[in-house]
């Protein structure tokens, strides 16, 4: 399931590591596209729990994506637009400092270093047509845009038909417990505001 706080997070961690605390959202959300990527590849499953889809302007997060071109209601609560903020020049940056990463393993924080490390000094312009070129599982949807299954990012990374099948089983596994877990506490929610 999508944690808006994990990916808030995983921005947050990348922005900081940039130094200014600003960046070119297109490269941010290409940094955290192959952030993602590589946790798909290591466990199986992405960091955030986005959905990954193709776009004209290349792979990316969804739901990360929605976040960033969205403005909340002034009573919406939002992990994103408590700590990012949209910039000119179309940049985001960090609002406020984020005092703990609490919400990332430190493998999770290795794979956004590993990232950051490898990816981080190319330009907005140069990321977006790298993950044209590098990510295979992105097809142009010509002007639209439609998913990339998880078993398409395991084939592009030199997985076999077999470890591709156990890959989506185990996916299918864990969205089914995320499922179980997230009705477990609507259920415990709806209970204590019964008894209160």
């Amino acid at each position: 399931m999508f944690s808006e706080p994990v990916v808030t997070q995983m921005a947050a961690y990348l922005l900081k590591k940039r130094g200014c605390r600003r960046m070119a959202f297109i490269k941010l959300i290409k940094l955290l596209y192959l952030a993602e990527r590589k946790a798909v590849s290591k466990w199986g499953e992405p960091i955030s729990g986005d959905h990954f889809v193709s776009m004209p302007h290349g792979p990316v997060l969804s739901q990360t994506y929605e976040l960033i071109k969205s403005q909340p209601s002034p009573n919406e609560v939002s992990p994103w637009h408590d700590f990012i903020r949209d910039e000119d020049n179309y940049e985001v940056s960090l609002s406020r400092d984020v005092e703990d990463f609490d919400e990332l393993s430190k493998a999770e924080m290795r794979i956004l270093d590993e990232v950051y490390a490898e990816y981080g000094t190319m330009g907005r312009f140069q990321i977006k047509e790298f993950t044209h070129d590098y990510c295979q599982e992105w097809t142009d949807p010509n002007g639209s845009s439609f998913p990339i299954k998880l078993e398409s990012i395991f084939r592009a990374m030199g997985r076999d038909e077999e470890q591709v099948k156990a890959l989506r089983e185990l996916n299918q596994e864990q969205r089914y417990l995320d499922q179980l877990k997230a009705t477990l506490r609507t259920k415990n929610h709806k209970k204590m505001r019964l008894t209160m």
